[in-house]
């Protein structure tokens, strides 16, 4: 109702002002009033255009934030319950591991809740929780497993997304590790410059009678989240061999 009166308004105005200037008969001050009249409307209907990209690419941005933030909500929880049953049994032993347990994992959980929301974190403080997750892992097995983790840091204050290869990690342990009695193996690479980020990653697995020809949803977060933050800069690579199983992901920052 108010955008019709004000266009009432403005029709009823305009009108006024063309027959006081017709009645003024001054042609000049006529064309400059026709001419002024045409790109009011051009004006106008360029900057309503510019309000509505702009209106457009903020509610993208929120949808983007919203589907990040439900993406990095989805790592496995399952983690913190086992490993809270595991810290039960080592309680009930009296085992001297306990204490170091509950630091690492109160650790986990606080970077998951806090730091895990936030756009960025710095590499320090990702591989801090990776480790975590490593050693957790470790004591959950009470077996050997080799796991090799090269790093190669530029800067370790750099700012990276947080909880980007917590994925990766916990399908080598699911279905490496887990799948192995003996001779299982983790070995990967951490390589970030100003430049780039750059993972890899190799496991071994005892293969399926039946293997799933589908990704896991860990995967299918990760390649979803790199298409969100890094569209166009990014490359994911994946192989399965006899019993190898290998990922690279590699980031451009420029």
């Amino acid at each position: 109702m108010n955008s019709i009166l004000k266009i009432s308004l403005l029709a009823g105005v305009y009108i006024l002002a063309l027959v006081l200037i017709y009645q003024v008969e001054n042609s000049d001050l006529m064309l400059v009033f026709l001419s002024l009249s045409l790109m009011v409307p051009v004006i106008y209907l360029v900057h309503d255009r510019y309000r509505q990209k702009e209106k457009i690419s903020k509610l993208q941005e929120e949808t983007l934030k919203a589907e990040l933030n439900l993406l990095k909500s989805q790592i496995n929880p399952h983690f913190f319950f086992n490993t809270l049953n595991n810290l039960y049994g080592l309680a009930v032993e009296k085992s001297d591991l306990t204490q170091e347990v509950i630091y690492k994992l109160s650790e986990m959980m606080r970077f998951t809740i806090y730091e895990g929301r936030k756009h960025t974190v710095s590499v320090k403080d990702e591989i801090a929780y990776l480790e975590n997750f490593i050693e957790l892992h470790q004591i959950r097995q009470k077996r050997a497993v080799d796991i090799r983790f090269e790093k190669e840091i530029e800067d370790e204050k750099q700012r990276i997304p947080p909880l980007l290869f917590i994925n990766l990690l916990e399908n080598a342990f699911k279905h490496g590790v887990n799948t192995l009695i003996e001779g299982a193996y983790i070995h990967f690479t951490l390589k970030t410059h100003r430049h780039f980020i750059h993972f890899e990653m190799e496991n071994n697995f005892e293969p399926l009678e039946k293997p799933s020809k589908r990704p896991g949803i860990g995967i299918e977060n990760l390649k979803r989240r790199l298409a969100l933050l890094f569209p166009g800069k990014h490359t994911f690579t994946n192989s399965r061999q006899e019993k190898t199983y290998t990922t690279t992901v590699t980031i451009t920052l420029r």
